[in-house]
């Protein structure tokens, strides 16, 4: 199974689109974005550059792609304003893997430039935007070129499934039944590809240069922690469902384990100074409650509907967003459809909102000299 391919969103703009189920994404977002906006302000407070390169690391297809390039642009352009400094060039970079929905986004980028320079009111300078396919866990810019580099809720995906797991039969993901081989192979290869994300994105970066990282992570020290991994629990148990009933092949299921891993602050923390290309300005982590995001799409007036239903924020809806790719590439359209439809029902029927969280780990690094 080629992940660069089948590890992408929901495209579109259906019901079971990313688009229209990322209101999660966007309360992220809007968390972060008073210490993305003083990060921001960081960078180019002291020499005001004339062009601003910033990227953004899986930026996936949806109202939220673009949200945090125009809330980025905005605080610069204040801040030139204030400084009574020429607007600077914008070059937007936006990434993902090949099989993102890239036409989508390029159709809006003109009602996004329309909309922005109406709202910032000010002579905005040239605004130029890429599309950058490819592995965020490779390089992706020439070296010093970029001034702000941007991910929210992407570095919990791996590069691929960690090789050694064979024996993690009957689970998909890390579990309490998951033999400590696996737990020490999903790791590894988690170590692996951080590591390396920090060393392409030093090397791409400018000095003093800032990136930006909010990722799902876990409070727990043990990395088969229920703390979100009893989602991947449910679809287990949906597919091995299937699997007593005979509408999938067992060594199929056994031959399935999901490329995440939800790391700890300590585990982030030791291999940030472990690479040593960065200082630390901030890293925490926060909660999210899922009961919360019911009220969100009001206050906030966001454009996201479908993961709302008459019973709140749809959190089965969410997660077939994000995943029903992966599983579409193993076992077929037919046989994925179907088990997302047990595992709603699981969520819906053992899931409490008001006490479900999600961890949400933020870090803001700047390029050592």
């Amino acid at each position: 199974m080629d992940l660069g391919q089948v590890l992408h969103m929901n495209g579109g703009v259906g019901e079971k689109s990313y688009a229209n189920n990322s209101l999660l994404q966007q309360k992220v977002i809007s968390t972060t974005k008073l210490l993305r906006d003083e990060s921001i302000i960081n960078v180019c407070g002291n020499t005001l550059p004339k062009s601003l390169a910033i990227a953004d690391l899986g930026c996936s297809c949806g109202p939220n792609t673009l949200l945090v390039i125009s809330e980025t642009i905005k605080v610069v352009e204040k801040l030139y304003k204030k400084k009574n400094h020429k607007s600077p060039e914008y070059k937007i970079f936006l990434n993902d893997l090949p099989g993102n929905d890239f036409n989508t986004i390029f159709q809006s980028l003109d009602t996004f430039k329309e909309n922005l320079r109406n709202e910032i009111k000010t002579e905005m300078d040239h605004c130029y935007i890429f599309g950058a396919p490819g592995s965020f866990y490779s390089r992706l810019f020439p070296d010093n070129s970029m001034h702000f580099v941007h991910s929210s809720y992407s570095l919990q995906f791996l590069s691929k499934v960690p090789k050694g797991v064979d024996d993690n039969k009957g689970n998909i993901y890390l579990s309490s039944t998951s033999p400590s081989n696996v737990l020490k192979a999903y790791y590894d290869q988690y170590k692996t590809d951080f590591s390396y994300f920090l060393k392409c994105r030093a090397q791409e970066l400018v000095e003093g240069g800032c990136l930006f990282v909010t990722l799902i992570g876990r409070q727990s020290e043990d990395p088969s922690s229920k703390e979100i991994s009893y989602l991947w629990d449910f679809m287990s148990v949906a597919l091995k469902d299937m699997v007593l009933e005979g509408i999938i092949k067992e060594e199929n299921l056994n031959s399935f384990n999901v490329p995440l891993y939800y790391p700890s602050l300590s585990e982030v923390k030791l291999e940030v100074l472990t690479e040593g290309s960065f200082s630390i300005n901030q890293l925490d982590s926060s909660q999210i409650i899922f009961k919360e995001l019911d009220n969100y799409k009001d206050a906030f007036n966001s454009k996201i509907s479908g993961s709302l239903t008459e019973d709140g924020y749809n959190l089965g809806q969410c997660i077939r967003a994000i995943a029903e790719p992966l599983l579409v590439g193993h076992f077929g359209e037919s046989v994925t459809k179907e088990a997302f439809n047990r595992f709603q029902k699981y969520v819906t029927d053992n899931v409490p909102k008001d006490r479900t969280k999600i961890t949400n780990i933020t870090m803001v690094l700047t390029k050592r000299p």
